[in-house]
């Protein structure tokens, strides 16, 4: 059988393919949780690796031809185990919240009691929300930020985990702008007989290159994305001791899966190899530059910031002072070429479609090659755009200046 290419094969979703890459091009990307791959991880998606099945793990196959398969899986594990001084890895996970229902699955029972942040206060649908899963399968209690401080406080996080016994303490967030202190949680497990589990699927990259805490030598379980800080692939991974290697990986498969993507495998090893370089560093350090730029410009301007700063990638910007909700802005935001996330805020008064704040991240722009003096240009675009928004010849004009600042900085591809 012969193929044609893409073009010539489907070419309505060549065009819609083609019309993506140009809007990436030309606009810029805050949202936190996304970046742009390299060409090379690009490159190892689109491979023919994607035409095998590879049930179970390297060298235990269910199924046969897997021999090369196995170099693929047993190098994406060596570079993570390096990476992240992890004793045992899973790379198999498809993406984040599976990855930590397996996790759930290998250390809980159903109606076990699990300790983790508030959505709201900056924590993730699969750390408790009722409507998740995770909420849904486990008796889940939680901990939030300081109402004066937007930190956790970790004195009330001692005094919930004594007052409620949790058989699991979860530390992670999707919102939130500060460090987390992975040994006051440890401590904290183990006084009250917890196990620990992180959640790094926003700061991997930041973890991985050493500007960050690292939590995988002192909790027993931590989950990740490999996309966000990490800029790989879409997928996830699992790192925990070696003591529960076996139960993640069969909670991994047969628990949670069938079949690994052996091509998305590759590319997370590309991805590991790449944050192995010295250079990668270099990188995720910008990326702490730029967001406390940022950060301290918006309050220049007037915005409140929960926590009042970053420690890390992101913000959440409170719009409350301004008149805003985090939907209607994001929408005059996206009128100018500028992505954003709208976020609750701690203790929102509005309902999660429409929330009070904006989440921004600086990841992807880094990714790029921008620096402090352009995020001070990105805050005044965004600034000008949110005090214009009926204005639709001023936002034109300043969906014109975002195109050009991005014509400055192109993408690899």
């Amino acid at each position: 059988m012969t193929y044609e290419n893409l073009s010539q094969q489907d070419p309505e979703i060549w065009d819609i393919i083609g019309r993506e890459n140009k809007r990436q091009a030309e606009e810029i990307e805050l949202i936190a949780s996304e970046n742009y791959v390299s060409r090379a991880v690009l490159e190892a998606m689109a491979t023919v690796l994607t035409n095998k099945y590879s049930e179970g793990y390297p060298g235990k196959r269910y199924y046969g031809g897997n021999y090369i398969i196995d170099e693929v899986e047993t190098l994406a594990i060596e570079r993570c185990q390096k990476l992240f001084k992890a004793e045992h890895v899973n790379a198999q996970p498809l993406s984040g919240s599976p990855a930590n229902a397996a996790v759930y699955m290998a250390f809980l029972e159903p109606g076990d009691k699990v300790l983790g942040l508030k959505l709201d206060h900056g924590g993730h649908l699969s750390h408790g929300h009722s409507v998740n899963f995770s909420g849904r399968l486990y008796n889940f209690v939680q901990y939030g930020v300081n109402e004066k401080t937007g930190i956790i406080d970790m004195d009330e996080v001692r005094a919930i985990a004594l007052r409620e016994k949790p058989k699991m303490i979860v530390a992670g967030f999707s919102a939130y702008s500060r460090e987390i202190d992975w040994t006051g949680f440890k401590k904290i497990a183990d006084e009250v007989g917890a196990y620990t589990f992180a959640d790094i699927a926003h700061i991997a990259g930041l973890i991985a290159a050493g500007v960050l805490a690292n939590p995988v030598p002192i909790f027993d379980v931590v989950s990740s994305t490999t996309h966000k800080t990490l800029r790989g692939p879409r997928g996830a991974i699992i790192m925990c001791k070696e003591q529960f290697a076996k139960q993640i990986d069969r909670a991994v498969f047969p628990g949670m899966q069938g079949g690994p993507h052996d091509h998305i495998t590759a590319a997370k090893a590309v991805a590991f190899g790449e944050a192995l370089k010295p250079e990668f560093k270099a990188y995720a350090t910008q990326i702490i530059k730029n967001a406390q730029a940022m950060a301290a410009e918006f309050i220049g301007r007037g915005y409140k910031i929960v926590s009042g700063g970053t420690d890390n990638h992101l913000m959440v910007v409170d719009l409350s002072l301004k008149g805003l909700v985090g939907k209607e802005a994001e929408k005059i935001l996206e009128k100018i070429g500028i992505s954003v996330s709208r976020s609750t805020i701690p203790n929102d008064p509005n309902p999660p479609m429409n929330p009070s704040g904006l989440r921004i991240g600086t990841p992807a722009v880094t990714t790029r090659g921008m620096k402090e003096t352009e995020m001070k240009i990105i805050v005044d675009l965004i600034d000008q755009a949110l005090n214009n928004k009926e204005d639709e010849n001023k936002l034109n004009e300043l969906k014109a200046k975002v195109k050009d600042l991005c014509t400055k900085f192109k993408l690899d591809y």
